[in-house]
């Protein structure tokens, strides 16, 4: 018999992972995939931070923070220890997972839990652990609303995992996803029902098991925060009662979209656009929004072989990105859209269709939009234009012509609204229905929209009023809508160097950050 074959049996045998961590591996070296060594080594120093500040604090609330993978263990045990700190009665849980999409024996997640418990052992002054695996639920049945978000879930995580859109459910990754989620809704609600915190506290809350505890939560009326990272330093995006993912604006600009903005705040907004447009990047964004440097207009009408015809730029998502993950409006998929769109677009050789593929595509591994398209299309018609990922085109030259915008969920729906364009917007996005933009609820809408721009693209440009709107919205989502924060997932080691829990709960900190604290605990957003 394999080894394997002898970890399957021992995996279905009471605490004989339990004996074996006790008298074999607590003596060895841990070197699973599954590994919290930057929390081993940090853990003990920042306990004691927040220690010193939690005999001194008013009492808080009942805090449940949950959290699977390794890498937002180590981030979501530090955030727990700092809630901790600030005298809230924190309850850690975790799932001691290294990967949401490969198999893993039962045996060895049982290893990976006790490690885990050993680790994160050294916070109990200030956190009760508790581990999801190991918790009984107390029936296996569940309500039927908590069937559908974990058939849901696991319908997100195959799309996330495989970069598809259709999702048959016989697929392996599915099936696996079903499995875990599945226990983990009937684990939270055992653990919430009996426990009932005040608030529970999740990263993203849409896909992987921290997507079915966020529904678990909200099905048993806890308020519940989730939490997630976008491209910049110091910055959190924070939703209450609401998957972050959503983007869920409407307070936002309800509170601030009647707001002018200040020559600064022009100005501040001008230098991020010009970066994203130059290919570099500016102040704590961290990333480049294209990789070759803007040529102008008049370089991509020439490359592509442009006349003075009327240019509509469709510009695509990545394929299983979250922020199309459940976009639907009309269409019944993004893939669906764009069929439907360019079938469209055949016959009308009085304007030029520019496809541009999102870039972000070079480093996915699904369907590609390129394949949707040419299988659509067959042989290209002249007046189509199909931009690759890979190829050396700025987008923000294309925007340079376009005469009219078409696009699903991505931002550059609203940098084209910035500059006048007319844009039509079928997905569920957050910069939707703001006043600057098409927004068609059925195809019957969204054809009638194309026909009437499409008369006249030169007279349907955005009035002054528009533009000053998406300018508006543009600063309060890139801004705004960000709360400041200490640290950021991706630079979790220097930015603890640079910012230590004692300096978060430390007065200089708690003028920083206090009220995102207060926020992620459950104190209405401020606007």
């Amino acid at each position: 018999m394999d080894r394997r074959a002898i970890k399957e049996i021992l995996g279905e045998l009471p605490f004989t992972a339990e004996v074996y961590w006790h008298l074999v591996q607590r003596h060895k070296t841990w070197q699973a995939h599954f590994h919290l060594d930057f929390l081993e080594s940090i853990l003990p120093t920042a306990v004691a931070e927040a220690e010193a500040y939690m005999r001194s604090a008013p009492q808080g609330k009942k805090v449940f923070i949950f959290t699977s993978l390794h890498y937002w263990i180590e981030f979501s045990a530090l955030l727990g220890v700092v809630l901790a700190g600030r005298g809230h009665d924190v309850t850690f849980s975790f799932l001691p997972y290294a990967s949401w999409n490969e198999p893993i024996q039962k045996f060895d997640l049982r290893r990976q839990n006790l490690y885990a418990r050993q680790i994160l052992s050294a916070a109990r002054p200030l956190l009760k652990v508790q581990s999801l695996i190991d918790v009984q639920p107390f029936s296996e049945t569940l309500a039927p609303e908590l069937v559908r978000a974990v058939e849901d879930v696991s319908i997100y995580d195959t799309q996330y995992s495989l970069q598809i859109e259709d999702v048959t459910k016989q697929e392996d990754i599915y099936k696996l996803r079903y499995e875990r989620n599945l226990e983990a809704a009937q684990n939270a609600r055992a653990w919430l029902m009996a426990h009932r915190p005040d608030v529970a506290i999740i990263p993203n809350g849409t896909i992987q098991e921290m997507g079915v505890v966020y529904r678990v939560a909200r099905h048993l009326n806890i308020p519940t925060m989730t939490f997630e990272f976008g491209d910049q330093r110091e910055r959190i995006w924070i939703a209450q009662d609401a998957e972050i993912m959503r983007h869920e604006t409407d307070a936002l600009w309800a509170a601030k979209g009647d707001e002018a903005l200040t020559d600064d705040q022009t100005q501040q907004l001008e230098a991020l656009f010009s970066a994203r447009e130059g290919a570099k990047t500016w102040k704590n964004f961290a990333r480049k929004w294209q990789d070759t440097p803007t040529k102008g207009g008049a370089a991509v009408r020439q490359k592509l072989g442009l006349d003075d015809r009327p240019v509509i730029l469709l510009a695509t998502n990545v394929l299983g990105d979250s922020l199309t993950l459940g976009r639907q409006v009309f269409s019944r998929t993004m893939a669906d859209w764009i069929e439907q769109t360019v079938e469209y677009f055949i016959t009308r050789d009085d304007v030029q269709l520019i496809i541009r593929v999102h870039p972000g595509e070079t480093l996915a591994h699904g369907t590609s939009m390129v394949d949707v398209v040419k299988e659509k299309l067959g042989e290209i018609p002249a007046h189509i234009h199909l931009v690759e990922p890979e190829e050396k085109i700025n987008t923000y030259d294309v925007l340079d012509i376009t005469d009219l915008g078409l696009v699903y969920t991505t931002t550059v729906g609203l940098e084209m609204a910035m500059r006048g364009i007319p844009v039509i917007v079928s997905g569920q996005t957050h910069y939707r229905d703001r006043g600057f933009t098409h927004d068609p609820d059925t195809w019957e809408d969204y054809y009638m929209m194309l026909e009437g721009l499409l008369k006249a693209p030169a007279e349907a440009r955005l009035t002054e009023k528009q533009v000053e709107l998406a300018w508006r919205y543009a600063y309060l989502f890139f801004f705004t809508f960000p709360e400041p924060f200490p640290w950021h997932l991706l630079d979790l080691r220097e930015d603890l160097t640079e910012r230590s829990v004692e300096f978060v709960l430390g007065e200089e900190g708690e003028a920083r950050y206090g009220k995102t604290f207060e926020f992620l605990t459950g104190k209405p957003l401020e606007w």
